[in-house]
C-alpha cells in the first residue's frame, strides 16, 4: 500500500543475527525454545518475514535483550526530487555537479569545480541547459549568497557564511548583478580618465541609488613568474622566449596588462601568448607554476597561492557592489559583520597579503 501525501514507506529491519550470535545461541537451538522452525529464524534474519508481536516478544525474552534491540523501524530513502528549472550563468554540462543559489525568484546555477583529491561541494546534478536533478534535502535559500567576482580572497568568506563563488571577470560580475542573477559583484576596474577604482564603472551599469559598494580590500597585481625567471618587468614580455598568459576581455587583469603594454610601446600580436586565456587568477598563477607559461599579470596572493617570484606594477581597491534590494538580507547582514572581524582581516593579511585598512567601509551607501 502506498503511503499518504507526505508519508514514507517504513520497514523493519532487524538484528537477530547479530544478538544471537553475541549470545553464542545456533538457530536451531533458538528456534526449539521459541517453538519455530529453524527455516522461520533464518528467514526472520534475512528479512524476508516479519514475526508477530508474540514471537518478537518470546525471542527478546529468550536472549535477554529488549525487542528495540531486535527489531527497529526505518523509513526508505524518501523520492529524489524532480528536476527543478534553473538558470546556470557558468557553462554546464549534463551530468556535472552544480550549485544551487536563490536570487530573487530564480534558483542561479553555479558550475562547482572538482577540488585536489576531492569531489565538488554540490546541490545537484546538471539534467539539461534549464534543469538540475537536485539531492534529498531542503536547500536554505535564505541564508546563502551567490558572488560574483575573480578576488581568491572571497573565498575566505566562505568560512563565515554559506555561499556560492561565480567566477567572473568584474565587468561580467557587474552585468550579472545588473541582470538580477547574484546578489554580489566583485570588482576592480580603474577608470583612466582619473585613476580611481569601480566607482566610475558602477555609475555606467547602475542608477544612482540602486547599489551598496562596500571596500573589500587594497591589493597588488603584477607579473607572475617562477623563481629566477629572467623576466624583470614589462619590457621583456615583448621577447620570444617568453610565454605568457592573459586573461580573457572585461578582467582587471587584461586591461592591466593593455594599459602596461601601451605605455612601453609594446603592441600586442608582439606578445607571445597574448591570446591564450586563463579564467581566473589562480588558473594564471597555476599555468605559470606548472611551467605552461613564463608569466602571467595577476594579484600577489596568486602568487604567493603556488610560491612565486611577484613583480608589482599597481596597487587596486576591490569592492563588492550589493542591489540595494538585497543589502538588507540576513545573510547579506552577516556578510557585513565578517568583513568587520579582526579574524577575516588578519586572514586577508597574512594569506593573501592584503591591505585591509578599509575593508568594510561603505563607498555608497
Amino acid at each position: 500500500m502506498k503511503p499518504a501525501p507526505g508519508e514514507e514507506y517504513m520497514e523493519t529491519r532487524t538484528h537477530l543475527n547479530q544478538v544471537r550470535e553475541r549470545r553464542g545461541i545456533p538457530a536451531a537451538a533458538l528456534a526449539k525454545l521459541a517453538g519455530v522452525t529453524r527455516q522461520t529464524i533464518y528467514a526472520i534474519e534475512a528479512g524476508d518475514y516479519v514475526p508477530n508481536t508474540t514471537l518478537a516478544l518470546q525471542l527478546a525474552k529468550i536472549l535477554e535483550v529488549r525487542v528495540e534491540e531486535l527489531f527497529s523501524l526505518e523509513a526508505e530513502s524518501p523520492a529524489a526530487p524532480k528536476p527543478v528549472p534553473v538558470d546556470f550563468i557558468t557553462p554546464a554540462r549534463s551530468g556535472q555537479p552544480v550549485q544551487l543559489c536563490r536570487v530573487g525568484n530564480r534558483i542561479i546555477g553555479v558550475s562547482a569545480a572538482p577540488q585536489h583529491l576531492m569531489l565538488p561541494p554540490a546541490d545537484a546534478i546538471v539534467v539539461d541547459a534549464q534543469k538540475a536533478q537536485t539531492f534529498p534535502g531542503e536547500m536554505e535559500d535564505t541564508k546563502r549568497l551567490l558572488i560574483a567576482g575573480c578576488d581568491p580572497g572571497i573565498s575566505l568568506l566562505a568560512q563565515h557564511l554559506d555561499m556560492v563563488i561565480a567566477p567572473s571577470t568584474s565587468q561580467q560580475a557587474l552585468q550579472w548583478l545588473k541582470q538580477g542573477k547574484v546578489h554580489v559583484a566583485g570588482t576592480h576596474l580603474r577608470d583612466s580618465a582619473t585613476g580611481d577604482y569601480n566607482l566610475s564603472a558602477i555609475k555606467h551599469f547602475f542608477p544612482q541609488g540602486t547599489v551598496k559598494v562596500v571596500t573589500f580590500a587594497i591589493w597588488e597585481q603584477g607579473l607572475i613568474t617562477r623563481t629566477g625567471s629572467s623576466v624583470r618587468g614589462i619590457e621583456d614580455l615583448v621577447r620570444k622566449d617568453v610565454r605568457i598568459v592573459n586573461r580573457e576581455k572585461g578582467a582587471g587583469s587584461r586591461e592591466l596588462l593593455d594599459q602596461h603594454l601601451h605605455a612601453a610601446g609594446i603592441p600586442a600580436n608582439q606578445v607571445n601568448g597574448y591570446d591564450r586565456i586563463a579564467t581566473g587568477h589562480l588558473p594564471a598563477a597555476q599555468a605559470v607554476s606548472q611551467g605552461e607559461a613564463d608569466c602571467c599579470i595577476a594579484t600577489r596572493s596568486a602568487a604567493r597561492a603556488f610560491g612565486l617570484h611577484f613583480i608589482p606594477l599597481a596597487t587596486e581597491r576591490y569592492d563588492l557592489v550589493i542591489r540595494r534590494q538585497y543589502a538588507k538580507l540576513p545573510a547579506m547582514q552577516i556578510l557585513f559583520d565578517v568583513l568587520n572581524r579582526s579574524a577575516l582581516r588578519r586572514k586577508l593579511e597574512i594569506l593573501a597579503g592584503y591591505d585591509t585598512a578599509h575593508t568594510g567601509e561603505v563607498l555608497v551607501a
